[in-house]
């Protein structure tokens, strides 16, 4: 497959598992806390968890599944994407700790043909994400906008400019002293 997928490759019901999943360390979640500025002691201070909330250990905050989830989705789902058309749900169900494993799976909930745009399809689907133990954790809906055929995404990179020619394996390369 591909990196992302056409419209004509959307199938509605289907589900795409991706894999794999992604272990959250402690210091992932406090990496992706300082980036975004977010202080909260519910994410960043362990005694503070520890003693004041009933979890008694720091959550994964919630931005950070979300994105976790966006990138796993992204080989099978919006690799191809035009555009995002946007987020219309984004349910937080259930705590992430430090040390638990995120699993992501897509439903295709409804495709449809993009309006004047025959070379483009909208599809609408449902990402979620479970832990190790597969308590749903989040889930939410996204549409977004792909090529029609496969065949039309790689025209529209060639007229981008882009180089589509299949890049050498590192096995293939060789290297001569001297040059």
């Amino acid at each position: 497959m591909a990196f992302g997928r056409a419209f004509d490759e959307f199938e509605v019901g289907a589900v795409y598992r991706h894999w794999p999943g992604k272990t959250v360390t402690e210091y992932d979640h406090h990496l992706f806390c300082l980036l975004t500025m977010a202080r909260h002691p519910l994410h960043l201070d362990a005694h503070y968890a520890q003693t004041a909330t009933r979890y008694q250990q720091p959550l994964v905050i919630g931005s950070y599944i979300f994105s976790l989830l966006l990138g796993l989705s992204e080989a099978d789902v919006a690799g191809m994407a035009i555009t995002h058309k946007g987020f219309e749900r984004i349910d937080h169900l259930a705590p992430l700790m430090h040390g638990d494993t995120l699993y992501a799976e897509s439903e295709v909930i409804a495709k449809s043909p993009v309006p004047g745009r025959p070379e483009r399809g909208l599809v609408e689907v449902e990402t979620r994400g479970r832990n190790q133990d597969g308590a749903l954790i989040m889930r939410f809906s996204r549409k977004l906008v792909v090529p029609a055929t496969a065949a039309e995404a790689i025209a529209a990179r060639v007229m981008a400019g882009a180089d589509i020619a299949p890049q050498a394996a590192p096995e293939d390369a060789t290297v001569r002293s001297g040059s």
